[in-house]
């Protein structure tokens, strides 16, 4: 059996997503993981996000150990972490789950001029907030103004930088991540 099947079914039979498998040069294998995620039901009361604990990363590792051994995978050492807080975005369902969070996204091909020729036609690189369209797709959100550093002064009457949308499939994507904003003041309540 391949690794990607052993790793799957392993990590699925213990009831965890598997986010990512990386195999390193020197041996290292480093397998991703989360618990599974379900779209909150309307009228449902909502409960407190979970999170990948280390006795969630011990039993999967002692299970994949296990599983890796009779199937004869070589590896140096093993690794099993949770997504963390540059978490990457694969598939729709990741999409779906943080729809209106800050995220890094990088396109495989420059853009071209979209954006009404407001953005440079040679960029990949764009961090915003992801949004669902109308039509059902998917379109990050930014501002190019740069952020205002701590102690200084703004005029109340400057005009601030106009919003700027870009529309995307995730085909066109090469990678898309959770941005890592760390904030040491505790986690905001999400809106309801």
């Amino acid at each position: 059996m391949a690794l990607q099947q052993i790793v799957e079914q392993t990590v699925t039979g213990l009831g965890y997503d598997l986010v990512e498998i990386e195999r390193t040069a020197g041996g290292l294998l480093r397998i991703t993981i989360d618990l599974p995620w379900q779209a909150p039901v309307e009228g449902a009361p909502v409960l407190p996000e979970q999170f990948v604990t280390v006795e969630d990363c011990e039993k999967v590792t002692r299970q994949l150990q296990f599983a890796l051994e009779v199937d004869g995978i070589e590896y140096a050492r093993l690794e099993i972490s949770s997504p963390g807080i540059d978490r990457l975005l694969r598939h729709e369902q990741d999409f779906i789950r943080f729809n209106g969070a800050l995220i890094d996204l990088t396109l495989k091909e420059p853009i071209g001029g979209a954006a009404g020729g407001q953005v440079n036609a040679n960029r990949k690189k764009f961090r915003g907030t992801l949004e669902r369209t109308d039509e059902g797709g998917w379109q990050i959100v930014w501002s190019d103004e740069p952020p205002v550093k701590p102690g200084v002064r703004v005029s109340k009457k400057r005009e601030p930088a106009p919003l700027q949308a870009l529309g995307f499939t995730l085909d066109e994507l090469r990678d898309a991540r959770l941005a890592p904003i760390v904030n040491f003041k505790g986690r905001a309540a999400k809106p309801v």
